[in-house]
Parts: structure tokens; C-alpha cells; sequence
């Protein structure tokens, strides 16, 4: 649905985009996640047509988004942070009058118009001026003529700032059921977002892809924790000498001795698990065994690994 190959975008000196290349399938829930200015509403403006990149290349559904604009405006929703509404107008005059932006043929209007009404559950709140409703409302009515034309692409951005918890529970489980319909595109700076929503991640820091990946693989860890009891001797200097092994370090419990036992750069590339050999050890040396298992690492552990890695890269 979406590829970017090389794609750079340059504000005078400043550079937005620098290389960035990832690829979407049809049907996928990505987070673009990264802190403020990392290039993440950059990157949407591209997509829809609204900004044109320095160099490189953003192809959606088979068409550049350069040369075939208003096809691909066609087959995209798009929220973005501020929602393009109109407090005056009521909510069911607003969404004609983007349907008929939309070119919408008349005949089939009230069939996209009742449709994207039933999804966004504005049923109850068709008279009402938009500017009378709660923000979380008014974020549906966003959302509502975001897809009333049936689009391939719902783009996202931060589409749950400034509301309140109630309401992003709400909008998270709105985004959910119409990716059943659509491949979604959602920039945030908020980690929760991603894991509460999304299947992949790309991690956009200082306009450059740092990782993308499935949230499992890249919450995966080659890590082993080891808990023993507290009085097993020669415990860390036997764990250091086992191949494979990087380093041992001593972690905090209150259960007994604590390890995280990190493997060397190859088994970690290659994902080799190191818990048969710490377990073969364990019994070799008759250690009362507590706990052994692979670490789980939390996207915001991964996130903060890439943004001081990058920060100590930029310096």
C-alpha cells in the first residue's frame, strides 16, 4: 500500500527527512512513532500530496504521490492533528459538504454517509453544531470525514492529543474497527498509542528510520534473567565463562542472587537462546534454581535505547 524508498525533505538548512525508506502492506496498523520534530508530520504531508519531498520517492497504492496527487488524494483518508472542521455547521451538514468535496456521486451518498455516521457513532449528535461538542466528539466527526469516501489509507496524525483518558480509550477502539476496512497510518510521539493499537512500529528520530519492526520482535530480548539463592557461590564468575556469554550483571530482587546474562554479538544477531546453557550450568552446580527465563523488553526501553544511541550519534 505504501512504499518510501530514499525519500529526503529539506526546509532551507534544515533537514526533515534524510533517507528515510519503509514499506506498508494492505490491511497493516503502523505506528510512526518519534519525539516532536522527528520528521513524523512531515512524512504525512508527503503521503497525502500536500508536501513534495527534496529527492526520493513515496508511492501509494502503485501511484507517486508527485505525479498522480489527486489519485492518491482519492484513496486516502487523512485526520490531521487539527481536524479540518467547521464549528458552525452542524455535523451532518459538514459531512454532505465533504462528500461532496469528495465527489461523491449524489445516489450514493447517504449509503457512505450513513456508513461513516454508524462507524464514528455520531448517530445522536447529527444536528448538533460541531462546535457545541466535547473534544472527543468533535476527534469522531474528524474521523467520520476521514473515511466517508470508503478510503484505502486512513493517515493519522496524533489523533488522540489533548483528549481525555475516557475518550482516547473510545477513539483507540474506533481506530481498530475501521482498520478493518483500511490500512492505517498513525504518527504519534506517545508509546502507549503504539502498543495499544498498533502491529508494527517504524521509529522516526532525528528524521531518519531507526527501527521497524512487529512490536513483538522488537520487544524481543536475547537477554536470560537467572535467579538463584542467595548464598550460591561462584555463581556470576561461572555464568561469565559460559560461551556465548558478553557480560553478567548483578540485578536488584529481594528473591535472592539476580542476572541479566546478555549473549555476545553474534548469538544476539543470530538469536541464540541462552537458556539451556544457563539451566545446564545451574544443575551442573547443583544452584537452587528460583527463576529462569528470556527478558521482555517494553517499547519505551527500546525507544529510549535508539534516542541516546542517536543522540550520541548527532554529537
Amino acid at each position: 500500500m505504501i512504499d518510501v524508498t530514499d525519500l529526503t525533505k529539506s526546509y532551507g538548512p534544515v533537514q526533515a527527512l534524510k533517507g528515510v525508506s519503509f514499506h506498508v502492506k494492505a490491511g497493516e496498523i503502523i505506528g510512526l512513532l518519534g519525539p516532536n520534530g522527528a520528521g513524523k508530520t512531515t512524512m504525512m504531508k508527503i503521503l497525502t500530496g500536500y508536501l513534495q519531498p527534496t529527492s526520493g520517492a513515496a508511492v501509494v497504492d502503485g501511484l507517486d504521490v508527485v505525479t498522480h496527487a489527486l489519485q492518491v488524494q482519492e484513496r486516502i483518508g487523512y485526520l490531521p492533528e487539527n481536524a479540518p472542521l467547521y464549528p458552525e455547521l452542524s455535523v451532518q451538514s459538514y459531512l454532505k459538504m465533504i462528500a461532496d468535496l469528495r465527489q461523491i456521486p449524489e445516489e450514493k451518498q447517504p449509503g457512505h454517509l450513513s456508513e461513516a455516521i454508524r462507524a464514528t457513532g455520531l448517530e445522536n449528535h447529527l444536528t448538533r453544531p460541531i462546535g457545541q461538542l466535547s473534544k472527543g466528539f468533535r476527534q469522531r466527526v474528524g474521523l467520520a470525514q476521514a473515511i466517508v469516501h470508503r478510503p484505502k489509507l486512513l493517515i493519522l496524525d496524533e489523533p488522540t492529543i489533548g483528549l481525555d483518558p475516557t475518550q482516547i480509550v473510545e477513539v483507540r477502539h474506533l481506530i481498530r474497527r475501521l482498520a478493518r476496512e483500511s490500512t492505517v497510518l498513525l504518527s504519534t510521539h506517545i508509546l502507549s498509542e503504539v502498543e495499544a493499537i498498533c502491529d508494527r512500529a517504524i521509529i522516526l528520530l532525528n528524521g531518519e528510520v531507526k527501527a521497524d519492526a512487529r512490536l513483538e520482535d522488537l520487544e524481543a530480548s536475547t537477554d536470560v534473567i537467572l535467579i538463584v539463592d542467595e548464598g550460591t557461590p561462584g555463581a556470576e564468575a561461572a555464568l561469565r565463562g559460559l560461551p556465548g556469554v558478553r557480560s553478567v550483571d548483578l540485578m536488584p530482587t529481594t528473591e535472592g542472587l539476580a542476572f541479566r546474562v546478555r549473549p555476545a554479538g553474534d548469538a544476539a544477531t543470530a538469536q541464540v537462546d541462552l537458556r539451556p546453557a544457563v539451566y545446564g550450568l545451574a544443575r551442573e552446580n547443583g544452584w537452587s534454581l528460583k527463576e529462569l527465563r528470556r527478558d521482555v523488553r517494553t517499547l519505551e526501553a527500546v525507544f529510549n535505547e535508539l534516542a541516546t544511541s542517536a543522540g550520541e550519534d548527532g554529537r
